[in-house]
């Protein structure tokens, strides 16, 4: 092994010391603002960038040679920067189950808002301006999540298309900020969760801590394949696991991966001064290979002051066998609830029942059992956008050249009589309607809510329900967006704050149920109703689908008028 030191493009290599499984070297003088990487004699050509690092003087870009033995990749690999670090925070989560969590794209969030100056839109920075800050009060959000936000690669079929990754979820090392959302570093993502907080707004960040932008054996060596190999799960034959789809999956059976990944939050937490992580394919984590309900790592973080005391949030699911474990995380974890948003968009499309809606809207009690830890959604990232849901009923993702084989073809979605955009009032207005009648069933679901940045005023990726490699497709549209939508949002957020009663982590047991006629509903009722009437301690919530109608009506409304 060698620690290579680079003054400009000349490299000083210096020779390590290996004990066992570490490798070792002092150099004096070699502080703050120093390039550097890694170089293992399994490949020496190979410049390797440092798990651990924080800053990088660059970012990654995909090139064939960093996958071709011998190669001398010193040219193409960013070099890590020696940062001294911050004195550390620990400072309590200001979101807290319940709330609504905004999820965004960061370098999408801005890149077309007239607000913004010019040289911020797109970083993490321009979250802390004034003008975003004031649209998520008026909105109610109560955290953002960051879709991740640490340096990615390219994967390897996107750049002779002539596409680039724009979602964020190959990642190469887990906490060095992505220089082109984060160009002032560590600073600014500490600088802008303290704005937010100060707003009353928490920070979550998702996290990949499934698999590394290394991919499968064709894949670039950039990090732990060169220093680690074992870092990254196989069967006994030495085929690599797959279970994140990415060609690669990290192993959480190995005490040095687990160590890895609690540093990277430990990292954030006192660094930036995050509420807490969303797990991006979280059932890897649990794998050791199978997925297991008490996998070390649920210990490890319950075990951490720091680490247990924020919000974790699941996504439980990976591609691998058994991987889909909706309701197995601890139970202090929250978790996504695709069923939420499948019951949901079959009840409004017309194929779903009053029963599975009813069961959704109260916190999926079927599943988490009396605590609300679902986190209820109707759109995300992946998958169609809001707007999409009610506009398209087959994905349209030719652009991203896999012959629209990509993303998901089962999709509960329609299209209200045209596939995609239509000059016809009637079926515009009827799209706006379902729009409202999703967006309202959202804000009056008890327990934990997401929106996707620009759902609320309608944001399109016109049919795309794969956009992770259309950059521009992502841009929210800020001068163009659908006023009339953000404000209807605005005033379900404000319904939604005067029932405190839907944001109880446990189901409530006082609610009252009748038919959309007055009378009581009866078993035989959930299955063929259009709709009910809900009555809770603080509010009233009337779904009617045959109007295309969900009202929130909270009981301080009704006092005060």
């Amino acid at each position: 092994m060698w620690l290579c030191l680079f003054d400009g493009d000349a490299e000083r290599r210096v020779a390590m010391t290996g004990d066992g499984d570490v490798w070792h070297v002092h150099v004096s003088g070699a502080g703050a603002g120093v390039r550097y990487g890694f170089r293992s004699a399994t490949d020496a050509g190979k410049l390797l960038v440092d798990p651990y690092a924080v800053t990088l003087d660059r970012c990654f870009g995909y090139d064939p040679r960093l996958r071709e033995p011998g190669i001398d990749t010193a040219a193409l690999v960013p070099k890590a920067i020696v940062t001294a670090p911050l004195p550390p925070l620990d400072l309590a989560p200001v979101f807290l189950p319940g709330g609504l969590v905004y999820e965004v794209n960061v370098r999408a969030f801005t890149m077309r808002h007239p607000d913004v100056p010019a040289a911020q839109r797109g970083t993490i920075a321009a979250l802390a301006h004034p003008s975003v800050i004031a649209h998520l009060k008026r909105i109610g959000v109560g955290a953002v999540e960051l879709m991740p936000v640490v340096a990615w690669i390219d994967e390897r079929h996107l750049p002779p298309l002539g596409l680039g990754n724009g979602w964020g979820y190959n990642p190469v090392v887990p906490m060095a900020l992505d220089p082109r959302l984060a160009p002032g570093g560590v600073d600014e993502l500490r600088a802008t969760v303290a704005a937010l907080r100060n707003a009353g707004i928490g920070t979550i960040l998702d996290v990949v801590l499934n698999h590394t932008g290394e991919s499968d054996l064709l894949g670039p060596t950039l990090s732990l394949r060169g220093l680690d190999d074992a870092a990254y799960a196989r069967t006994p034959d030495g085929t690599l696991i797959n279970d994140a789809g990415t060609g690669n999956t990290l192993d959480f059976a190995n005490q040095a991966v687990r160590t890895l990944a609690l540093d990277t939050m430990r990292h954030f937490v006192t660094q930036a001064g995050v509420d807490g992580f969303r797990f991006d394919l979280a059932t890897v984590m649990a794998r050791g290979p199978g997925f297991d309900r008490v996998a070390p790592i649920f210990a490890e973080i319950a075990a951490d002051p720091l680490l247990s005391s924020r919000v974790l949030i699941a996504e439980p699911w990976d591609i691998g066998p058994g991987g889909y474990q909706l309701g197995s995380f601890p139970e202090a974890w929250l978790e996504w609830n695709d069923r939420y948003r499948d019951d949901i968009r079959r009840f409004w499309r017309g194929d779903g029942s009053a029963g599975a809606l009813a069961t959704r809207l109260m916190g999926s009690g079927d599943i988490f059992g009396e605590r609300t830890r679902g986190v209820a959604f109707a759109a995300a990232h992946d998958g169609f956008t809001l707007s999409d849901t009610v506009s398209f009923a087959e994905r349209h993702n030719h652009a991203n050249g896999e012959h629209n084989r990509d993303g998901h073809a089962g999709e509960i979605a329609w299209n209200n009589g045209v596939e995609g955009v239509s000059d016809d009032p009637a079926i515009h207005a009827a799209r706006a309607t379902d729009q409202r009648a999703l967006l309202a069933t959202l804000f009056a679901t008890h327990g934990t809510i997401m929106l996707t940045a620009g759902d609320e005023f309608g944001r399109t990726q016109d049919g795309n329900n794969n956009g992770y490699a259309q950059d521009e497709l992502l841009w929210l549209d800020w001068p163009g967006r659908d006023l009339e939508l953000e404000a209807f949002v605005a005033d379900l957020a404000r319904r939604r704050a005067a029932c405190p009663s839907l944001a109880d982590p446990h189901i409530a047991r006082d609610a009252t149920w009748r038919r959309l006629d007055g009378q009581p509903m009866s078993d035989g009722d959930w299955t063929n109703a259009d709709g009910f009437i809900l009555n809770l301690r603080d509010a009233t919530i009337v779904v009617d689908r045959t109007r295309r109608t969900v009202t929130l009506e909270p009981s301080a409304y009704s006092q005060t008028a």
